[in-house]
């Protein structure tokens, strides 16, 4: 990757799959597709989006849940019981903590309509621009990463 400037993308995740997902390295999007993850490349940045704490639930989260790096160029399958086999990517997580998304809604070019502000999160994955990433990673991170 000679100079390829680096994508930034947000994926929507229950938080209790984002925290599995940092602690075993790894991405999924969209219910497991493999299509989304397959856009990304080594060297782009991830950020997730939780709207719930966990999936199927009612509990509101509304956080900026998980940073980190995509490693390399592999999407891979993994079989998580006998029906269900999604795709991942290998990420390295960053040390960050969880920030919520309302005092940056007015903020995030992303979010067109700041009525409807979850509007842009229902596709589940979506690239968004160098200046939202750094306004989110510089509350999420703990460390600085130029």
């Amino acid at each position: 990757m000679e100079n390829q400037k680096p994508k930034y993308w947000i994926i929507v995740a229950s938080k209790d799959h984002v925290k599995n997902g940092i602690a075993e390295g790894f991405a999924q999007a969209c219910h497991g597709k493999a299509s989304p993850l397959r856009r990304m490349r080594q060297g782009d940045f991830i950020i997730y989006y939780s709207g719930k704490q966990t999936m199927g639930q009612p509990q509101p989260c509304q956080q900026f849940t998980a940073i980190g790096k995509v490693t390399d160029e592999h999407t891979y399958q993994f079989q998580v019981t006998e029906d269900f086999c999604p795709s991942r990517r290998n990420i390295e997580f960053l040390p960050s903590k969880d920030i919520s998304i309302l005092p940056l809604i007015a903020e995030l070019d992303f979010i067109q309509n700041k009525k409807s502000w979850g509007y842009p999160f229902r596709f589940g994955f979506f690239e968004i621009k160098q200046h939202d990433f750094e306004l989110i990673s510089s509350q999420m991170l703990l460390h600085h990463y130029a």
